[in-house]
Formats: C-alpha cells, structure tokens, sequence
C-alpha cells in the first residue's frame, strides 16, 4: 500500500528546536499492515508543627464525591512534579544538527514548507540540542518513561547521542538510555547524576479497564516550549491498531487509546492520566488530517517492558516471524476467502520483506506464505486481538498453539517464541 493510498496520517508527538525552529515531524498511516505511563501520587497531610509533610499512600485514590473539575486540579497537581521534559543532544556540527535531522526528510516540506540550504559548516560549539519531548517517572530513584522516537535516530550511532531532563522546577540532570523497545514507540531513560534525590513519581493504573467516554488528561512539554501544559479530554476509543511509517520503514503501535485531549509536538512520551491520577496510556501520535485525534500507548504494555527490564535488564520481546495484514470483509470479498478471521501471512511490498523470516520460529514450525493464522492458544484472531497482541502476551521461550488455515485445511501448529533482536 503506497502512502497516497492511505485513508488517514499519524504524526509523531515529539518536537525538536534549534534555534527557535520546530523540527520536521514523521508520518504515520492507519491501515491494517504490520511492519517488520507508575504514579504513586504525592499526598500533604498537616503534622503537628503546622508544616506539611510529603507521604506516598499505598493506594492513592480521589473523592469519588468531588466534581470533576476539582479531581482534574488535584490530580495535576500531584502529578506534575513527576512530569519531565526530555532534551536530547548529539556529538555534530551545530549546522548539520540545524538541518539533518528535520529538514533532510522528504515529508518535511508537506508540513513546514520548502527546505532552507544550510551549509554544512564544522563548529566547536560542542553537543548540539537536536530534538525534544516529554517523560515521567515511574520510581524514585529516576527511571523515565518516554518514547522510543524522541530518543533513538536513525543515521546517528548512539554514542554520539545525550541526553537531559528537566523538572517543573527548571532543575536539570543527565539521564542515559537505559532500555528501548525492540517493537513499540517507547523508551527508559535513567537519572545518572541524582545522588540522594528522591523523584515524585507515578504509578500506572490498569489501561485494560478503561471505557470510552471515560475523562483523562494529558501533560506534556507542548511544542518542546510549554511545559507541563495540561489538557482534558476523553477516551475516544480502544484497541486501536496504527501503523507507522516514515517511507523507508514502519512500526505497530497494538491497542493503542484513542483520545480527544488535546496533544501537539512535544507531547510525546507525556503521561495520559485518569481521575485517579494514575497514568493509563503514554501520548505517542496525533493525526493530521482530523481534528483531536490523539493516540497512546497502553500502560499495561509499559508494566510488562518495566518486568522485563527488571527481571533481564533489557526489554525482551518474544518473536514469531511473520508479516501479516488482518483478515477484513473486504479482504475476504476480493480473494474469497473461507474464512472470516484471522492473520493472512504474507510480504512486504519490498522484496527484502519476506513473508516469513528466515530461521525464526514461524519458519522452525513450517508456516508460510498464503497461511492463515485463525488462533493462539484457543483465542481468535481478530479486531480486538491482533496476532502481535496475542503473541505479546508471552515470554520469550513460552510454546504457542496456533490455529492455522493452509491449502483449504485447518491445522494446529506448535511454535517455541524465540526472543526479538534490535
């Protein structure tokens, strides 16, 4: 599917200023291709010396009695010293870091108009400040959440790349790159420079329990400019599934929350909260062509990468090795097919993106391409329960049964996940 055919645009969150320019922002697509926030809120209870003293409830809850608007002003509240802006700096010349990593992009004219030359002239300034977005923490002890596209760069080794945050307070540490995603838009910085500080953090709520309609808000350094801007809406809708691309290559955000809050460049990686105070989604994508559309990733998904990390010190991914596009009545109407579900295997427009990678556990098990994957483990593939959803809710090694239409037959097949490389 070219990316003239597709019906709407995701634009990434994250903004990027230098000097006092914006920075090119990536495209993302909704279509049904798939392509190889911890708040434990801050409570003032009075002592008896009349001073205020900080405590951290083990279940922190609001009146349930109190207006809405009055649970929004607590709940920012204790929320926001946990909110942080992420700076990201990199080892290049001041003038490439003005144009490299925005203007050289094709889709930035579409956005901000045509490209200034700039030549690229070697400077000493030191670490230049490329890009920009916003975290959380979600431990005392400085890990943040953010998202994975406001921290990593293609084209730019790692090394070369450093990073900062900065407090509601305008104080500011060193952070390092602790961990990122090997499949979704998110990232773990760590505060490297905090020594005794103790950080307001907080605690993720259960995204599996949310309803649409339900009230959250959002908090983020908007416009890499605004910080903590605030700003309610509603859970627009659930179990959303976006592709994104930026026309060399693409990634899924799964269940993805919809909402209405508003959200701009900058936001990204900014918790999306309930009236509870506890973070259910963290702010990734908006689209570009409607109006309000905004997209988080699900806090049950940042509960499972924080397991991981804490368990193996990095985020495993369990791996199949399948590409795959969802079975839909309009694909079942153009091929006639016998089925009405399921996860139709097969490549990429590429030629380089095989229908099933090669030595991964899917090829071991004897898939290919034209399968139907119709179940994993009893459960049916389908608009609420992607493949890479139900493949997710493994661990790395774990034995799946999948269901599989192949050759006009129903069979079982058993695959061993194998865990996902960078």
């Amino acid at each position: 599917m070219h990316m003239e055919d597709m019906k709407n645009k995701i634009v990434y969150l994250s903004a990027a200023v230098l000097s006092g320019a914006l920075g090119a922002v990536l495209v993302l697509s909704l279509a049904p291709f798939v392509r190889p926030q911890i708040s434990l809120l801050m409570q003032k209870k009075p002592v008896d010396n009349g001073e205020e003293k900080v405590i951290q409830p083990q279940s922190p809850m609001l009146a349930a009695e109190k207006p809405d608007d009055e649970r929004v002003v607590q709940v920012v509240k204790q929320a926001q010293p946990a909110v942080v802006a992420v700076l990201v700096y990199a080892d290049i010349p001041s003038q490439q870091a003005n144009n490299q990593f925005y203007l050289q992009d094709p889709l930035f004219e579409q956005f901000f108009g045509p490209q200034p030359q700039v030549p690229q002239v070697p400077s000493a300034d030191g670490p230049q400040r490329i890009a920009g977005g916003s975290g959380f923490f979600v431990s005392a002890d400085g890990l943040i959440v953010t998202n994975k596209h406001v921290v990593q760069f293609n084209g730019l080794a790692q090394d070369k790349v450093h990073y900062k945050i900065q407090m509601s307070t305008d104080k500011t540490y060193d952070a390092k790159l602790l961990a990122a995603d090997p499949v979704l838009d998110l990232a773990f910085l760590k505060v490297e420079n905090a020594g005794d500080v103790r950080f307001t953090y907080l605690e993720l709520g259960d995204s599996s329990q949310l309803m649409p309609g339900q009230s959250v808000i959002a908090i983020g350094n908007a416009l890499d400019e605004f910080r903590n801007t605030v700003t309610q809406g509603v859970v627009s809708g659930l179990n959303r599934r976006i592709v994104a691309g930026d026309g060399v290559e693409s990634e899924v955000i799964e269940e993805a929350i919809q909402t209405d809050a508003a959200i701009n460049p900058g936001n990204s990686g900014g918790p999306l909260l309930d009236l509870n105070g506890k973070v259910v989604g963290v702010n990734s994508a908006v689209s570009d062509r409607g109006q309000n559309l905004g997209f988080a990733i699900p806090s049950h998904v940042i509960k499972r990468d924080l397991d991981s990390i804490n368990k193996d010190g990095r985020i495993a991914r369990p791996f199949l090795g399948v590409r795959y596009i969802m079975v839909t009545p309009e694909l079942i109407k153009a091929n006639q097919l016998k089925v009405d579900h399921g996860a139709l295997i097969m490549r990429g427009e590429n030629r380089s993106e095989l229908a099933i990678s090669p030595g991964s556990p899917a090829d071991k098990a004897g898939l290919k391409e034209n399968d139907i994957i119709l179940e994993v483990d009893g459960t049916a593939i389908d608009e609420n329960h992607s493949l890479s959803s139900l493949v997710g809710k493994h661990a790395v090694g774990d034995e799946v049964t999948l269901k599989v239409y192949s050759a006009g037959e129903e069979t079982m097949i058993k695959a061993k996940l194998d865990e996902m490389k960078p």
